[in-house]
């Protein structure tokens, strides 16, 4: 497998979050006018993997400058399993493949809140968070290339009621056993943390992990 895509979007986020604090924090012209430069290098190598050679334009779009320190972005997921022990999966319309309920933490919610909010709008079930299993870090774990930095964090939930349906960005959503599992969509979850879930499930005194 080649790497090489995977590290040159790693170094250009570190690239763009240095170059960002500096417009941020600096208050000298000179030196503004260069980490503006190197944020625009920064754009120019995501463009060069992305695709062939996306706009450099609409690679800046996605990141629009931020007025205070640059952090991680917060991916939160739920792991919601039914009394056969099987965990609920959607399906997302953007690859076909199959991930946990959830996306990007909102502001002013809690990661719980998160959770509970995002099992509700992609599946119709309701579910009650219980407590957190993992926080990972994306880069220690074999993602595909990533744009964002980002830092994931899984929350078991039980189910408490709701009716599977569809929703704008699913395609639908099922319980599958640890056995059965569908394609997954690995820039979401992996199968090796899908797999963690069950055991967490299985083994409730596992305390939880953290890269």
């Amino acid at each position: 497998m080649d790497h090489t895509p995977k590290l040159l979007l790693e170094a250009a986020a570190r690239i763009r979050q240095l170059a960002q604090n500096g417009l941020v924090y600096s208050e000298i012209e000179y030196d503004r006018e260069r980490y503006g430069e190197i944020l625009a290098l920064s754009h120019r190598i995501v463009a060069l993997v992305r695709d062939g050679g996306a706009s450099e334009t609409a690679i800046a779009a996605l990141f629009p400058l931020e007025t205070n320190y640059v952090t991680p972005k917060v991916d939160v997921r739920a792991a919601v399993f039914n009394a056969r022990g099987e965990i609920l999966l959607v399906q997302e319309k953007a690859d076909g493949r199959w991930a946990l309920p959830g996306g990007w933490a909102d502001v002013g919610y809690t990661p719980c809140e998160v959770a509970r909010k995002e099992v509700k709008e992609e599946t119709g079930y309701d579910a009650e968070p219980l407590r957190l299993l993992a926080v990972d870090d994306q880069k220690t774990h074999p993602y595909p290339p990533a744009l964002h930095y980002a830092y994931k964090l899984f929350i078991l939930c039980r189910l408490t009621g709701g009716s599977p349906r569809a929703a704008f960005d699913t395609l639908g959503c099922g319980f599958f056993a640890e056995d059965a599992l569908p394609p997954l969509s690995e820039e979401r979850n992996l199968e090796s943390q899908i797999r963690r879930m069950f055991r967490h499930y299985h083994n409730p005194g596992l305390p939880p992990t953290c890269d």
